[in-house]
């Protein structure tokens, strides 16, 4: 049994649009592939002793203890692993449950689907299932105790902060889509410019000014107090001497803390002699070298949040402590405390294990104690200096409790240190009178205030504090999408791309783009190369300049990654062609399907999906898409056409020469095909399908007609505007096209084109791709047998694992069963072929260059015209 490879698809995807983030693993069973679980003694009883939690996975028998069942009476080792790895995420803290196992068309190989909330933690659980399973039916020991503990790691390692989390979780509520910006805790809200992005619980409205004046604790306390803020009376020192100062002036206790600590690191609380005061002094230098030493305000520690300068939860924070009992120790007291199930390691749970460390011990030091002391029953022995819930700590909602006068002091303070999210936190007995009654004071002002004691409270209400964040940056109103269409199919996908963002553009939108070229911002190419899979739609979403996005999506970045967008608006398919056949077990055009169909099943509710009624794999799709549906057609006497007009829904078509709306039998016209530069004076059908189509799309969206029209008009094809798509360069003597046409449909493109090029002597430039099919290959260089009266046979630069010899068979294979007696030579390199073919061409030649590589060649053909205009003096 082995792995083949590992996916980790992040957006909508062929197994599920809903459950975006699955891991896919494609696992080779060899030879257990003839042992099935019943077939391998003990199997079964190893396994439930080792994880007995699976007896709650129902799997397809539906009741408690299915899946043992299904082991008992005989399952396959990918099942088997999908649960596995399902329920070691569960153990591990990360509740998840969907799965999928399925045999691909080669024998013994499986496609092993399951849902993840780590990436990382999805991809370790699946390399340990295997693992786990190989050690069963080897009988030996496996260490799940240590698998689990390598999950928690891995997933505190990666996972959103708790704070992070709960914004990312209410925006999912309101389907607010987000991004992950790095590792850390930075993310985006939104798309483009609609985007808000925050970090912990700093927002991008966050005033930097006000952030230092926060983490500045003596500058904090100095604003406050200038603006009648009970404050503890205090001064900044570095040296034992200042110390010594301050606490001749304000007496014990004290309390020591850096002045740019946070979290409580480097505090010193409750100080009553000298020599815990100079150590204190040295453990708050490991932080800062000023030190704030203040008077101890007695009483309890409280966490009031204000967010946009209201307050929105209040909590009473308890250090980590135990209660003695007068038998065990403390050690033994906080090994049961831990066993408490609202204890976790890390973030998991609402609290966190206690751990002993530094803090801990100096603490005990101070009353006499060690770990193996017994405290007396009823005894409270705090075990931390502050009341963290990340150090253990526990919090009490006092939301309802907070006194009028509190609360509006708390506001203010917001507001006087200017932070949109600010944590104020109060030493006093109590919150129910104000300050100035009970001898409280503000002891810090937070900037980036934890949410978890509000979210979890170990006692009281649980409160929502994430979504004031997510009402202050998204108030009533404002939008956090912009919007999308996005473009698969096997041909014309880029150019359909093209003059959808030319349109856009047009129509004053600030346009982002992505191709098989490259990704663009209006005209300007950002990044070269096949931009069409989800990094690259990330890209245009996460341009904060960006005001509409048009996403050419392909088949790959589909299987690898799934979508790189939550949803769009329109979804465009421009045809489903025999084309990658073979790879990634997608073997025919139903698999084929199934692919492209992923962007229009996430094509958003109320949006639209626009097919093309010329293609029947296409239109198979119509009864079982969600959205709303138009369609386009070559033939205004399409079957589909005439039944849609007779349910008066909206289509587009070519008819008398012109590109038109239908709405039911009524007609607009938009424009005439042959006055759209690129369907070269309508003579290339498939270019005037591929206006169709965005044509549709954009009059879907609510652009006007006119503006359609003018657009259409003048989007010139060029290598530039338009590489590889119909480049068309006329000399004296003969004429050069370039196109990316490769593959059978784009070929059967290329010759309904030429049917109306009027030339004695039409000259190919071919290759075969060697990861295409063998019958691809060959239907290829028959077509190019019928449209071509001589063929040059070149190398692509990419073999994909073939030799030279055996694509170039193929190929010539095909141009014998054209028919026609067509002569063909061999020349490798692409330039030398071209350069061959120029040397070749007589009066009103017209060669042909088919590639999926275009850019050799348009400069090839550019510096020629350059030298014929040299010759001709028409430049220098």
């Amino acid at each position: 049994m082995k792995i083949e490879k590992i996916q980790v698809l992040k957006g909508p995807n062929i197994w599920s649009i809903r459950r975006k983030k699955l891991i896919q693993m494609r696992l080779d069973l060899e030879e257990l592939e003839h042992l099935p679980t019943n077939k391998i003694d003990g199997f079964r009883e190893r396994l439930e002793q080792l994880i007995p939690s699976l007896v709650t996975h129902r799997c397809s028998e539906g009741v408690h203890g299915g899946f043992f069942q299904r082991v008992e009476m005989g399952t396959w080792m990918g099942h088997v692993i999908e649960h596995i790895a399902l329920e070691i995420q569960t153990l591990a803290g990360m509740d998840t449950g969907f799965g999928r196992t399925r045999e691909t068309k080669t024998p013994g190989v499986y496609n092993v689907v399951f849902s993840y909330l780590e990436a990382n933690c999805g991809v370790y659980a699946a390399e340990q299932s295997v693992e786990l399973v190989r050690y069963l039916i080897d009988g030996r020991q496996y260490d799940i105790e240590d698998c689990i503990q390598q999950l928690k790691e891995i997933r505190e390692q990666e996972r959103l902060g708790p704070s992070t989390g709960s914004i990312v979780e209410e925006a999912v509520s309101r389907n607010i889509p987000w991004i992950r910006l790095g590792r850390n805790s930075l993310v985006q809200l939104g798309y483009g410019v609609n985007q808000q992005r925050f970090q912990a619980t700093i927002t991008g409205k966050t005033s930097s000014i006000a952030v230092e004046m926060a983490c500045n604790k003596e500058l904090t306390k100095k604003m406050l107090d200038d603006n009648a803020i009970p404050v503890p009376m205090g001064e900044l020192v570095t040296e034992p001497e200042d110390l010594d100062k301050v606490i001749r002036k304000i007496g014990y206790p004290i309390v020591l803390k850096p002045l740019d600590g946070n979290h409580g690191k480097g505090s010193s609380i409750n100080v009553n002699d000298w020599e815990t005061a100079l150590i204190g002094l040295q453990h708050a230098q490991n932080y800062s070298r000023k030190v704030i030493v203040e008077k101890y305000i007695s009483g309890y520690d409280f966490r009031v949040l204000v967010i946009n300068h209201k307050m929105v939860a209040a909590a009473r924070r308890v250090p980590a402590h135990v209660v003695g009992d007068g038998v065990q120790n403390i050690q033994q007291l906080i090994d049961i405390e831990n066993q408490d199930s609202r204890r976790g390691y890390g973030h998991e749970n609402v609290l966190t294990e206690i751990l002993v460390d530094k803090d801990t011990n100096e603490l005990l030091e101070k009353l006499n104690y060690s770990l193996e002391t017994v405290p007396q029953k009823g005894e409270v022995v705090y075990l931390k200096s502050t009341a963290n819930l990340s150090t253990g700590g526990t919090s009490i909602d006092v939301t309802d409790m907070v006194h009028p006068e509190n609360v509006t002091m708390c506001e203010r303070i917001s507001k006087i240190i200017g932070l949109d999210v600010c944590g104020v936190d109060i030493m006093a007995q109590n919150l129910t009178q104000p300050l100035k009654e009970s001898g409280g004071a503000i002891i810090e002002v937070n900037a980036a205030p934890g949410f978890r004691m509000h979210l979890a409270p170990s006692e009281g209400l649980p409160r929502n504090v994430a979504a004031p964040v997510v009402d202050m940056l998204y108030p009533q109103g404002k939008p956090f999408r912009i919007p999308i269409i996005a473009v698969t199919g096997t041909n014309g996908k880029t150019t359909t791309t093209r003059l959808i963002a030319h349109i856009v553009k047009n129509n004053g939108f600030r346009v982002g783009f992505t191709t098989s070229d490259g990704i663009y911002i209006q005209n300007t190419m950002l990044t070269k190369g096949d931009t069409t899979g989800p990094i690259s739609a990330e890209f245009i979403l996460k341009d904060p300049t960006v005001e509409f996005a048009v996403l050419e999506t392909a088949r790959g970045g589909i299987l690898r990654s799934g979508l790189g967008f939550s949803s769009c608006d329109i979804g465009v398919l421009t045809n489903i062609k025999e084309d990658h056949l073979g790879m990634n077990d997608i073997h025919n055009l139903r698999d084929l399907t199934k692919v492209k169909r992923v962007v229009l099943d996430a094509v958003k509710k109320g949006g639209w999906s626009v097919l093309n009624a010329d293609d029947a794999y296409s239109m198979r799709l119509m009864p079982d898409l969600d959205s709303k549906i138009a369609i386009f057609s070559l033939d205004e006497n399409n079957e589909h056409i005439l039944k849609f007009a007779k349910e008066g829904k909206i289509t587009c078509v070519y008819e008398e020469g012109f590109i038109t709306i239908k709405k039911g039998d009524w007609k607009i016209r938009v424009v005439k095909a042959r006055n759209v530069p690129i369907t070269m004076e309508g003579k290339a059908r498939f270019m005037i399908s591929n206006v169709l189509a965005a044509t549709l799309a954009t009059y879907l969206h609510g652009f006007e007609i006119e503006d359609i029209a003018n657009s259409l008009r003048t989007l010139i094809p060029s290598a530039a505007l338009t590489p590889g798509r119909l480049n068309l360069f006329k000399f004296k003597k003969f004429h050069v096209l370039i196109d990316f046409a490769h593959n059978p449909a784009g070929y059967e493109a290329i010759e309904d084109y030429l049917k109306n090029v009027d030339s004695p002597k039409k000259i190919g430039i071919i290759s075969g791709v060697g990861d295409r099919r063998d019958e691809d290959i060959r239907e290829c260089g028959k077509i190019a047998g019928r449209m071509f009266d001589h063929i040059i046979i070149r190398n692509e630069k990419h073999l994909r694992g073939r030799t030279e010899e055996e694509i170039n068979s193929l190929v010539i294979t095909g141009i014998h069963e054209s028919g026609r007696d067509v002569s063909y030579e061999i020349i490798p390199k692409e330039t030398d072929a071209l350069k061959h073919a120029i040397s070749l061409a007589e009066e009103n030649t017209f060669i042909i260059a088919l590639s999926d590589v275009i850019s050799n060649a348009i400069e090839l053909v550019q510096e020629y015209q350059i030298k014929e205009l040299q010759e001709d003096g028409k430049i220098l």
